[in-house]
């Protein structure tokens, strides 16, 4: 470990896990951790998966997922807001256009 990072002792499944992280994301590791807890919690509780490996298998996958719709929904806004802002730019374009006829 070096000196700038601190351990942090994380239970997932009732198991602790000492990871080394920066001092600036210890909260955020923290509540990884209990998100990733919780979503394990659920998938073993369901009974429909069993053993540590695959619980965690199961969960990472449900978390890609919704990572990967999250990623493709802030694609769309993005997406959505360039076109608005395109068409705006198109219209004060417009307008100063018609501005500088009026002037002439």
């Amino acid at each position: 470990m070096t000196p700038e990072k601190d351990a942090l002792t994380v239970q997932i499944l009732d198991k602790e896990y000492r990871v080394a992280c920066e001092p600036h994301e210890k909260e955020a590791l923290i509540a990884s951790a209990h998100y990733l807890n919780d979503r394990m919690q659920a998938i073993r509780d369901s009974g429909k998966v069993t053993g540590t490996d695959r619980i965690a298998v199961m969960a990472a996958l449900n978390m890609a997922h919704e990572l990967l719709q999250h990623q493709g929904r802030k694609q769309d806004y993005i997406e959505g807001v360039s076109s608005r802002i395109r068409a705006l730019q198109d219209k004060i374009e417009h307008a100063l256009q018609r501005n500088k006829q009026m002037e002439i």
